[in-house]
């Protein structure tokens, strides 16, 4: 099975958070913050506004940053996922 978003829609998997400080601290689960980096697995085919496809800005592979709270998350097979809409993005990271 594989996920398929619909329209608009992102599918990403949030990148690890640190478990260790910079200055080595190992920090418990509950005083990480929340990632909001994150790896794109799936995109949708884009939305339609006045007969004409929007665009998607993003491609399967692509890091890209987005709000701590935004999308709703899942769990899939065991791996924790975030869905949202490609406009609640906040932009691309580039090498």
């Amino acid at each position: 099975m594989k996920i398929v978003p619909l329209f608009d829609k992102i599918v990403i998997k949030p990148v690890e958070a640190e478990k260790v400080t910079a200055g080595g601290l190992i920090l418990p689960n509950t005083n990480q913050e929340k990632p909001q980096i994150a790896e794109v697995i799936a995109v949708g085919n884009g939305e339609t506004f006045d007969g004409k496809t929007q665009k998607m800005q993003v491609a399967v592979g692509d890091k890209v940053l987005y709000p701590k709270y935004a999308g709703s998350e899942f769990k899939f097979d065991g791996v924790d996922y975030v869905i949202l809409s490609q406009s609640d993005l906040l932009g691309k990271i580039k090498d």
